[in-house]
């Protein structure tokens, strides 16, 4: 009875309880029997003011509104409730939140939201790989929980302003990272989603829908399928793979044959880079003669007085310059008559501008015909099948005149016959040939077709045959 009594005594009050499948009661045995887990211990969850964040998840306006939520998820790593943070990037922006707690963070020197490395916001098995670092993070829970013990023992000794664990003893930086690292946030990261009524074609917001209406990617492609503790991990992230990628076929910078080159070619200056920033960054690799900066084209040239300063400054500085913020292109310099040379073939400038043609000037003339280099010159596009003789023929007189008796007209040749050179024949009569020249145009300055009679031709000519026609009239 004593127990019955006790059980209808406690009856009422596991039906006034029960909330769910597991009664209240028995949670709270579990709990009794659990206090040191971190799981229900509130000393260890996270009350943070201020995420860690980078420059592209926090957007470009710097005045943005946060809602700060406390214990308000856990962390998809180690589990715990953190302090959740949300706000809007920018205008056209999706919201943004924290995902993974800040000693997570710390841990491994990442953003909280988008788990890029903060120093170069490349993935973290990009990162490892540079480095050489090997940091495994246990993946059962116990071990979870006693390494995360650890290493905020860890973080609490340290000033805060280096990693922590394996990846504060690697080297400090790496000629891969600072080829591939972003120097510039991308701000596209935090567009919104793609729409899914508007792939469906069943979206009536239309301008007013926050979601993007562009077309998805192919679902085959490794891109789209991402994993947030893979990438926390440093496994089988498709973002690092093709990072990785571009790293073994990312060109190089050979020096130049010519031995006498000295100068590098350092492009991208814009208005924050001025002489002395590069004078500070390059005096390291030996002595420079010059430097040159065309502000007009934002470049400089760089002259060293030996080549092997030259090609020490062009090997460490290829593809990793950063000055001011700014990523610079580094190239060799020309000589001068290559640099002539291309100016006046392509119509480039020597700072890689094309000019623009000067108007009123006169095209390109064509090419002259190909000739044969056995067959006799033709000056006069005579045919070749016509012979001499052929040529040496009588020519009628010019219109409106009598000709003249046998035997009182001007001889039409030279007496000394087939010795004499051929007249040439008339426009009219000669074969049609190319013209090459404008002098030979029988259509320029008035010519016709019966001014075929050479100048000394003319003159006899006429002059005889006034003299014949005066002694007859005389008579």
């Amino acid at each position: 009875m004593r127990r019955g009594s006790l059980s209808l005594s406690l009856s009422p009050s596991r039906r006034a309880v029960h909330c769910g499948r597991t009664p209240l009661w028995l949670t709270l045995c579990k709990m009794a029997t659990s206090l040191g887990s971190n799981t229900y211990n509130r000393q260890n969850w996270e009350d943070a003011d201020f995420p860690i964040l980078c420059q592209t998840c926090l957007g470009e306006n710097p005045y943005i509104r946060m809602t700060k939520e406390k214990y308000g998820k856990e962390c998809k790593i180690c589990a715990r409730p953190f302090t959740v943070f949300r706000w809007c990037p920018g205008t056209r922006m999706r919201f943004k939140k924290t995902e993974v707690c800040q000693t997570c963070s710390k841990m491994k020197n990442v953003c909280q939201t988008c788990l890029l490395d903060l120093e170069y916001g490349l993935p973290i098995q990009v990162r490892d790989t540079g480095l050489s670092v090997k940091d495994e993070v246990p993946r059962s829970d116990v071990n979870k929980e006693y390494y995360t013990q650890n290493m905020e023992r860890e973080i609490a000794n340290s000033d805060g302003t280096r990693p922590v664990g394996q990846l504060g003893k690697a080297p400090s930086s790496s000629d891969m990272l600072l080829k591939l690292a972003r120097t510039t946030p991308y701000y596209k990261r935090n567009r919104p989603h793609i729409c899914s009524f508007w792939v469906k074609g069943e979206c009536k917001r239309g301008e007013e829908c926050p979601y993007r209406h562009e077309k998805p990617t192919d679902p085959d492609d490794p891109l789209a399928d991402q994993n947030i503790k893979d990438r926390y991990y440093g496994i089988n992230d498709p973002v690092a793979d093709k990072l990785l990628k571009r790293a073994s076929t990312m060109p190089r910078l050979d020096p130049p044959e010519d031995k006498s080159i000295s100068t590098l070619y350092i492009g991208g200056l814009g208005d924050t880079v001025t002489d002395a920033d590069l004078k500070s960054h390059f005096y390291q690799f030996g002595e420079i003669r010059t430097i040159t900066i065309v502000q007009r084209q934002q470049c400089a040239f760089i002259q060293f007085a030996t080549r092997q300063a030259a090609e020490s400054a062009a090997e460490k500085s290829f593809n990793k310059l950063i000055i001011n913020g700014r990523r610079l292109t580094v190239k060799w310099g020309r000589s001068q008559a290559a640099r002539g040379k291309e100016g006046i073939k392509d119509g480039v400038s020597e700072m890689g501008t094309r000019l623009d043609p000067v108007p009123g000037l006169p095209g390109a003339l064509p090419p002259p015909p190909a000739l044969d280099e056995e067959a006799p010159a033709n000056y006069f596009n005579l045919d070749p099948s016509t012979t001499p003789a052929v040529m040496n023929i009588a020519l009628p007189p010019p219109p409106g005149i009598n000709p003249p008796p046998p035997g009182f007209g001007p001889p039409m040749f030279h007496p000394m016959g087939h010795m004499a050179p051929p007249m040439p024949p008339p426009m009219s009569m000669r074969p049609p040939g190319q013209i090459h020249y404008p002098s030979q145009d029988p259509q320029r300055m008035g010519a016709h077709a019966c001014t075929w009679l050479t100048s000394w031709g003319v003159a006899a000519g006429v002059k005889s045959f006034c003299y014949t026609v005066s002694f007859f009239s005389s008579r």
